[in-house]
């Protein structure tokens, strides 16, 4: 029989590998989820857009991508302790690190409107509230969030990730019974074509960006092997829940195609009033999530800052930074949230392909090998 001390040190070990293998993934996965695949539109535009079977290879491509980014990233930060994007790009691209900040700020500010546009959409087509009623509760909860600093952020992202992933167990399951042979039958319809890798990688481009808000948690990483495990995982962990919705969305294709927030077309298919309005709460606190972990990544780059200058972040500035972010993203939400996707994303996917996807796999692969 072991003893206390013995299953006392087992359970600190599994909670620590959990913490340096597991926990970024999931962060990676909470930030990602709601610009990436919360309503559906993401997958449409990105994936499904290039046919059933496509869209499905090119979600392979987008996981590689995911991975070797991850990877490269988590052992870049951990060797040169730069746990902010300040501090990683700076060592990435020298003085140069400033082009990735403008091109944060920017998707920052498009991501923030998506949210504030499919909150009002989602709380109007679910519950027959004003749109700006979404609007406004989903950025008072993003600003809450943030206030509370690091630890709570880190805490909920984690946490949500879990419901997020057994809510979207049971939408696939319920789909594939309501209509898997519809999935089944339409996979084959169409030919992949050639556009296919292009998409994956465009889609995985903007994505990325959101790693800054991820460093945090590779803070307790102790070797490489951490930080390579942990990327590694990081790829299929985030995709995993936006795979079970593409192939539920697959069954609705083609007429999904043209839905602003496919997932309440699917919901409304499977007639559960109920499920909807769990699935739609669940969605809500996606939603919460990306926007607080992007607005607390730019607070960390502050705090980093004042660091630097051996002084404070001083309390009123992350408080008053995520309400000058909201108000923005509220702004610019107006334009809708297909126009939103369609033309913000595709420029910005160039912009962070080009200053940070091909850097770190390149530069930033090289300074790793050379790193004493």
């Amino acid at each position: 029989m072991a003893s206390p001390t013995a299953s006392a040190s087992a359970a600190t070990g599994v909670a620590s590998r959990f913490r340096r293998w597991f926990l970024p993934g999931f962060v990676f996965q909470s930030v990602v989820v709601a610009g990436g695949y919360g309503t559906g539109r993401e997958l449409v535009e990105f994936f499904l857009s290039q046919g059933p079977m496509g869209g499905l290879l090119a979600i392979g491509v987008t996981t590689l991508v995911f991975s070797a980014v991850c990877m490269a990233s988590f052992e870049f930060a951990r060797i040169h302790q730069a746990f902010d994007y300040r501090h990683f790009f700076q060592r990435l691209l020298g003085r140069a690190w400033i082009l990735f900040e403008l091109g944060y700020v920017v998707l920052l500010m498009i991501v923030l409107a998506v949210i504030a546009a499919a909150s009002g959409t989602i709380l109007l087509e679910t519950f027959g509230l004003p749109y700006w009623v979404g609007v406004v509760v989903v950025m008072a909860a993003v600003g809450g969030l943030v206030f509370g600093g690091s630890e709570v952020v880190e805490r909920f992202l984690a946490g949500w990730s879990f419901l997020l992933y057994g809510l979207y167990v049971v939408f696939f399951v319920w789909c594939f019974q309501a209509f898997g042979s519809e999935i089944g039958r339409m996979l084959p319809s169409e030919p992949a074509g050639t556009g296919w890798a292009w998409a994956g990688l465009r889609y995985a481009g903007y994505n990325l960006a959101v790693i800054p808000a991820v460093l945090i948690t590779v803070r307790t990483h102790r070797s490489r092997s951490d930080s390579l495990v942990a990327g590694a995982l990081a790829g299929p962990l985030a995709i995993l829940p936006g795979l079970l919705f593409y192939l539920s969305m697959v069954g609705q294709y083609p007429v999904i195609l043209d839905r602003p927030v496919p997932a309440n077309h699917i919901l409304e298919v499977l007639g559960s009033r109920a499920f909807q309005v769990a699935f739609q709460v669940v969605l809500f606190g996606t939603l919460v999530e990306t926007g607080a972990g992007l607005i607390h990544a730019v607070n960390e780059r502050m705090a980093g800052l004042m660091t630097d200058r051996h002084a404070e972040l001083p309390r009123w500035v992350r408080p008053t930074v995520a309400l000058g972010f909201l108000l923005l993203g509220t702004l610019l939400s107006r334009f809708g949230l297909i126009d939103l996707i369609a033309a913000g994303y595709g420029t910005l996917t160039l912009v962070m392909i080009a200053v940070f996807v091909v850097p770190i796999l390149t530069v930033g692969v090289w300074k790793i090998r050379t790193h004493p």
